[in-house]
C-alpha cells in the first residue's frame, strides 16, 4: 500500500492581533465618542438656552411695545389725562466703536437742556454706553424740535423710538386727584396710582431679524393691549372754580395749604376736590415734594366748631332735645371735673335756644348736648357720620382718621370731642358729614370715580354723564350706605344751620339768591414737637351746602394757617370762599333760585374786617392720647409714616408759591385786550362791573387748542386753526361756558343771569382758545 505523504500545518494568512493593543484602541474609541457625546450633551441640551439667546441676540432684536394707557375722562367726556406718541433716541454702542465717547458729547449738547436731568447728562450716557453692547438709552419722550436735531445728526448707531407720553391738557387742574406717572409709565399719585395695574394694559413685543451686516430682514409684531379709561365724578368746570376761589383766597390771607371740596350730597360723588398749592404733572423733574400730597384724604387736622354739627343733630336725633329748647351757657364758662370750658371771649350767654346757641357756636351749649348723649352713643353717631374709618373713596393713601373708643377716653373728653377737639378728621369726611344732613340723614360714602370702561370718546356706548342735581336718594342705595340721623332731625338741622348764615357766625357765607347753610369753624393748630396748641397758627374752616330746602351741593372749605388779615377765622377766612363756589357753581348748573335776587352785589374774596366767630380754646384737648392714637391706627395708614415729618419745622410759604396764576385783578376789563374792551364799552359795557364779576371771571377753564398728530408721530397745537364764535344771547351761564367749550373757546363772563351781549359778536372767525366776553343780566 502507497503511503500517504504527511500534511504540513496550515499557516495563518494574517498577522496575529495582539490582545492588549485592541484593548487600548477600542477603549480610545469608547473615550473619544464618550467626550463628543458628553460635549454635545452639554452644548446642545445643557447650555442651549444660552447659545439661543447669544444667537437671537446677533440675529434679532427683539422690542417690548409699551402699551397705550388708558385715558382719564371728567364726567363730561373731557380729557383730564391721555397719552400720546413721541420721540425717544437710543443706541447700539457696538455700532459706535471708538466714537462712543464723541457721540455722548454732542448729543448731550442737544438732549441735556435742564441742569436737574442727570439722565441726560454727557458723564451719564457715556456710562451706559459702556455698560452695554446692545442697547443703551439716549434720552427719553423727547419734544418734537429735540428729536428732530438728533434725527438730523445721522449718527452710526444713533436711532430713534416712538414711545408713548403721558399728556395732562390741562396742566395742574386736580393734579393731586389725577396723579402723575413715571418715565416707566408706572403711576406715581392719585388715581394714575390707585388704578395702575387696570390702566396700564399689556404690552406688545416686536421681534426684528438682521443679517451679519445688522441689515433687517424683517419683523413680526405682537399687538398690545390698551389699558382701561377711567370716567370720574369731576366736573372740570365745577373743579376750575373751586380751584380759582381758593388760589385767590390763598393768595391774599398767605396761608400754607388749602383745600375745597364739592360733592353731590346726594350720591357722595365728589364734583371737584381743589388742594393749593399744586404742582404741573407735566412736568415731573421740578414738582415739590410738599405739593404732591392729597391733603384731602391723606391729612387730618382738629375740625373745631364745624364738628358741633354731630352734637347737635346727635341730641336732637337721640336725646329728644327741640331747637326752641332752651340750654343754659352759664355765662360763657363751664366747669366739670377741675377743667373749665370757655365760649369765645365777647361771648357770655346765659339761657338761650339751642338754635340760638348753635347759631352763636357756643363751646358750652355743644358741650351740653354731647353730655346729653353720653359717652357710648355720642362716639356711635360720631362712628356713624364716618369719622374713624376710611370712606372707601377710590384714590390712594387714605386715612381713617383719629377717633378714639369711648373707653380710651378721659374724664373730659366728651366735652374736648363735642366742640371738636381730640378727634382728627380729613376734608372728605367733614363735607360727606356735612352731605348726610343735607340729603335727609343718610350716610353716602364719597366716590371720584364714575365707570371704567374699554369705550374712547366718540363711541356711541360711552355718553358723558352731566350732572344735574336732584333732591332725592338712589333707589337702591350703594354699598356702605346707611340712615344716621332721622328725617325729621335733617330738617330741623338744616334749618339750624340757615341761622348760622343768616343771624350767626357764618355771615359771610350768604349767596345772591339762593339760601345757604353751614358751620364755620376755627381750630389751633398741634405743635408735634411739643404736644401743646399753637398759639399762633390756626386753622379756618367752613362747611355748609345750599340751597337750604333742596340742597344740591355740599361744600367744606378748608385753609391752613392762614397769615394776613384782621380776622384768621372760619367765618373770614374759609365762609367767602364757599360763597364764591356754590355761587358759581349753582348758577353753572342752573338751579332755580329761591331767594329774590339783590341789586347790592357783595365781595365774595375775604374781607379785611373782623368777623365775630368762634375762637379756639386753648390746651383743652387731651393731646397726648391722640398722639398715642396714631399707633393704633392700620400700618399702611399715611399718618403713621408721616407723623414724623411733621415734627419738621414747615418754613413759611412764599408769597410767589402759594398759589400761581391766582391773582385778581381789580377791573375785569383790564384782562381783555384793548380792541375787546373798546369794542365791549361802545356796546353798553362798564369799566366798573360789580364786584363779583371779578370772580366770576375764573369760572372759564383754560381750553386747550386741539392736538393733532404728525407723520412722525409728534404732537403738535395747531395755533392758527379758526373757529366762528357762537351766539350765547338768551343762554344762562352753564350753557355758555358748554358752547364755548365746544368750540374751543373761553369765557370772560360779566355780571349773572342770562347773556345779553357778547365780544366778540356771532359768526366772528377767531384762533381756538380765543376769550369772549359776555355780559350778563336780568
Amino acid at each position: 500500500m502507497r503511503q500517504m505523504p504527511r500534511q504540513m500545518p496550515r499557516q495563518s494568512l494574517t498577522a496575529p492581533i495582539r490582545r492588549v493593543r485592541f484593548t487600548y484602541v477600542a477603549l480610545f474609541f469608547i473615550v473619544w465618542t464618550a467626550a463628543i457625546g458628553l460635549r454635545l450633551f452639554w452644548l446642545q441640551v445643557v447650555r442651549h438656552e444660552d447659545f439661543v439667546k447669544r444667537a437671537a441676540l446677533q440675529q434679532q432684536r427683539t422690542f417690548e411695545v409699551a402699551p397705550r394707557r388708558g385715558v382719564l375722562y371728567d364726567r363730561n367726556l373731557r380729557e383730564l389725562a391721555m397719552t400720546v406718541l413721541v420721540d425717544s433716541v437710543y443706541a447700539v454702542p457696538s455700532e459706535l466703536g471708538e466714537n462712543r465717547e464723541n457721540a455722548a458729547q454732542i448729543l448731550a449738547k442737544i438732549v441735556h437742556a435742564d441742569p436737574q436731568d442727570n439722565f441726560t447728562s454727557e458723564q451719564q450716557i457715556l456710562a451706559r454706553f459702556t455698560a452695554s453692547k446692545n442697547f443703551a438709552w439716549v434720552a427719553r419722550r423727547l419734544d418734537p424740535e429735540t428729536a428732530n436735531r438728533v434725527r438730523e445728526l445721522n449718527l452710526h448707531g444713533i436711532y430713534l423710538q416712538k414711545e408713548f407720553k403721558r399728556f395732562y391738557p390741562n396742566n395742574d387742574l386736580a393734579a393731586q386727584v389725577l396723579g402723575y406717572v413715571g418715565t416707566d409709565d408706572t403711576g406715581l399719585g392719585g388715581l394714575e396710582r390707585q388704578f395702575d395695574q387696570d390702566m396700564h394694559g399689556e404690552p406688545g413685543h416686536m421681534l426684528t431679524a438682521l443679517d451679519a451686516k445688522r441689515h433687517v430682514l424683517g419683523s413680526e409684531e405682537s399687538q398690545p393691549q390698551p389699558g382701561e379709561n377711567l370716567v370720574l365724578t369731576i366736573d372740570s368746570n365745577i373743579q376750575h372754580m373751586a380751584e380759582a376761589a381758593l388760589d385767590a383766597q390763598m393768595d391774599k390771607v398767605k396761608a400754607l395749604h388749602g383745600t375745597v371740596v364739592v360733592q353731590d350730597p346726594h350720591t357722595g360723588q365728589i364734583l371737584a376736590l381743589a388742594i393749593s398749592p399744586r404742582f404741573d404733572p407735566n412736568d415731573s423733574r421740578h414738582m415739590q415734594p410738599g405739593s404732591l400730597t392729597n391733603l384731602a384724604v391723606s391729612d387730618v387736622y382738629e375740625p373745631g366748631s364745624t364738628f358741633k354739627l354731630v352734637a347737635y343733630s346727635a341730641a336732637i336725633d337721640a336725646a329728644g332735645v327741640e331747637p326752641t329748647d332752651m340750654v343754659d351757657c352759664q355765662g360763657g364758662a363751664m366747669t366739670m371735673y377741675g377743667r373749665t370750658l370757655h365760649d369765645d371771649k365777647t361771648d357770655h350767654f346765659g339761657v338761650v335756644t339751642v338754635q340760638y346757641a348753635l347759631e352763636h357756636s357756643s363751646d358750652v351749649g355743644a358741650a351740653k348736648m354731647a353730655l346729653k348723649l353720653g359717652n357710648q352713643k355720642f362716639y356711635d353717631y360720631m362712628h356713624s357720620y364716618g369719622f374713624g374709618d376710611r370712606s372707601g373713596i377710590e384714590l390712594p393713601s387714605e386715612t381713617r382718621g383719629l377717633l378714639r373708643t369711648p373707653k380710651r377716653w378721659g374724664a373730659t373728653s366728651i366735652l374736648s370731642m363735642a366742640i371738636g377737639q381730640e378727634v382728627g378728621v380729613t376734608p372728605v369726611q367733614l363735607v360727606t358729614m356735612v352731605s348726610t344732613i343735607a340729603n335727609g340723614g343718610v350716610y353716602m360714602p364719597p366716590h371720584v370715580l364714575l365707570q371704567s370702561t374699554d369705550e374712547m370718546k366718540g363711541d356711541p356706548r360711552l355718553q358723558p354723564a352731566a350732572f344735574r342735581p336732584s333732591n332725592q336718594l338712589p333707589d337702591k342705595l350703594p354699598d356702605g350706605a346707611h340712615r344716621v340721623i332721622k328725617e325729621l332731625t335733617s330738617a330741623k338741622m338744616r334749618m339750624m344751620m340757615e341761622g348760622i348764615v343768616t343771624e350767626g357766625t357764618g355771615k359771610e357765607a350768604k349767596l345772591n339768591g339762593y339760601s345757604s347753610a353751614g358751620k364755620t369753624g376755627t381750630a389751633q393748630k398741634i405743635d408735634v414737637a411739643t404736644h401743646t396748641y399753637s398759639h399762633t397758627k390756626l386753622v379756618a374752616s367752613f362747611a355748609g351746602f345750599a340751597p337750604v330746602s333742596n340742597p344740591a351741593i355740599a361744600v367744606t372749605v378748608v385753609i391752613d394757617n392762614p397769615t394776613v388779615g384782621a380776622s384768621k377765622y372760619g367765618g373770614a377766612v374759609s365762609a367767602p370762599v364757599f360763597a364764591q363756589v356754590a355761587q358759581q357753581v349753582l348758577e353753572y348748573l342752573g338751579v332755580p333760585h329761591d331767594r329774590p335776587l339783590t341789586p347790592q352785589k357783595r365781595t365774595n374774596i375775604a374781607s379785611d374786617k373782623e368777623v365775630h366767630d368762634d375762637s379756639p380754646n386753648e390746651n383743652t384737648g387731651d393731646l397726648e392720647a391722640m398722639f398715642a392714637d396714631v399707633n393704633n391706627l392700620p400700618a399702611d395708614d399715611p399718618l403713621r409714616a408721616s407723623v414724623a415729618q411733621d415734627a419738621a419745622q414747615f418754613p413759611a410759604p412764599a408769597a410767589s408759591n402759594i398759589a400761581a396764576n391766582s391773582s385778581v385783578k381789580s377791573s375785569v376789563m383790564q384782562l381783555l385786550p384793548k380792541k375787546v374792551a373798546d369794542a365791549f364799552r361802545a356796546n353798553g359795557g362798564s369799566d366798573a362791573p360789580p364786584p363779583d364779576a371779578v370772580n366770576a371771571a375764573l369760572i372759564a377753564p383754560k381750553v386747550v387748542p386741539e392736538a393733532q398728530a404728525r407723520g412722525n408721530g409728534s404732537v403738535v397745537v395747531d395755533s392758527v386753526k379758526r373757529v366762528a364764535v357762537p351766539s350765547f344771547e338768551g343762554a344762562a351761564l352753564r350753557t355758555v361756558v358748554e358752547e364755548a367749550g365746544r368750540a374751543g373757546l373761553r369765557v370772560q363772563p360779566l355780571g349773572s343771569g342770562l347773556a345779553r351781549q357778547q365780544v366778540p359778536v356771532a359768526g366772528t372767525m377767531v384762533p381756538e382758545g380765543t376769550q369772549v366776553a359776555v355780559r350778563f343780566s336780568r
